[in-house]
């Protein structure tokens, strides 16, 4: 290949480095960078004075770009002097312009994203702002956090730009705030509030944080990154809610449920395991369980949860939990005694 076309081809990569405001490279880091890119590519990496050449050749014409140097953690990083600077920018088509525009038009009319301050402005640049809205997320406006500090769409560029984090936070039961360096890997939205899940960097281990008990949020961009080396999205595909236990086992949970609730559990389930129980099998059932009239038989499998006992209780006697191989038809019928010893107490007086 050409050296001239070579060049080229390194100069795009140093420009996506050098214009990058969420992590900090001195030269030895770009080097590796663009080493990494270029051998991702199919191209033989070059040494550190080659890059050096590249910056030097970067300030003179027709490209004309200006640096910023400055210290950072004992490291002399680089960046472009202007932060809306970039050697290779490209006017939107009117193609990509109008498919731009429809996806905003629809994702800018979700209530449950109106504080990402950099959606709006980008709403407003294509002439978005006086859409009506027509279609609405279920929201709660007085969740602590939401509008007042921005968390979400802070922690969401974060998590976007693979930036390590230090958070801050604290628990219901203890108001300490304590701190732990975090690479942030998902934000979760569960029952009306935003959880982020992440790992901890001293072991990896997968964490989650309820957006209410976050005090603070500071970038390390100098840290390095580390990916998620799982799918996280298949961790919640055997619970309800998001608590995650790595050491609890799933359960098989069988379960009646009234006439008068039997529609809503069949339309809208509990858990996406949810399997109704009919012919010979709901006939074995009925013979078991004579004094349990109409309704319907159904079975989950599911690791057992706070989010789940609460749910599998909030249906109150319309719903019954028969048998499980765990402690879940334990557990529920635990909490169903508690609240009825509490409300026992209460009617008396």
């Amino acid at each position: 290949m050409p050296q001239n076309k070579l060049a080229h081809i390194r100069y795009r990569f140093l420009d996506k480095l050098l214009s990058d405001r969420h992590h900090f490279y001195d030269r030895k880091t770009l080097t590796e960078k663009v080493n990494d890119m270029l051998c991702q590519a199919g191209y033989k990496p070059v040494g550190k004075r080659t890059i050096e050449k590249d910056l030097e050749e970067l300030k003179c014409a027709p490209f004309n770009a200006s640096f910023r140097e400055f210290k950072k953690n004992g490291k002399n990083c680089i960046t472009y002097a202007s932060s809306s600077f970039s050697l290779f920018s490209e006017e939107m088509g009117k193609e990509e312009r109008l498919l731009l525009r429809e996806v905003l038009s629809t994702i800018g009319q979700f209530d449950g994203l109106d504080h990402f301050e950099w959606l709006e402005k980008f709403k407003i640049g294509l002439g978005l702002e006086e859409c009506r809205k027509i279609i609405s997320f279920s929201n709660n406006p007085y969740l602590k956090n939401l509008k007042d500090t921005k968390l979400l769409g802070i922690l969401f560029d974060n998590i976007s730009n693979e930036v390590v984090i230090r958070l801050s936070y604290h628990k219901f039961t203890d108001t300490t705030t304590k701190s732990i360096e975090f690479h942030p890997y998902l934000l979760k939205q569960y029952n009306d509030r935003w959880y982020l899940l992440g790992a901890a960097d001293n072991d990896r281990k997968i964490l989650t944080f309820a957006l209410d008990r976050i005090d603070n949020v500071e970038p390390l961009p100098e840290k390095k990154y580390v990916e998620c080396p799982e799918d996280l999205a298949e961790r919640f595909d055997d619970i309800v809610g998001v608590t995650f236990f790595e050491d609890r086992p799933v359960e098989h949970i069988l379960c009646w449920v009234s006439d008068a609730s039997k529609d809503y559990i069949d339309t809208k389930p509990i858990h996406g395991s949810y399997r109704p129980l009919k012919g010979e099998r709901d006939q074995q059932l009925r013979i078991e369980y004579p004094q349990l009239q109409g309704g319907m038989f159904f079975t989950l499998d599911c690791i057992n949860n706070f989010e789940l006992i609460r749910e599998l209780c909030s249906y109150g006697k319309e719903l019954i939990v028969l048998h499980s191989t765990g402690s879940v038809a334990v557990d529920v019928y635990k909490r169903i005694q508690e609240m009825s010893e509490k409300y026992a107490i209460v009617r008396e007086k």
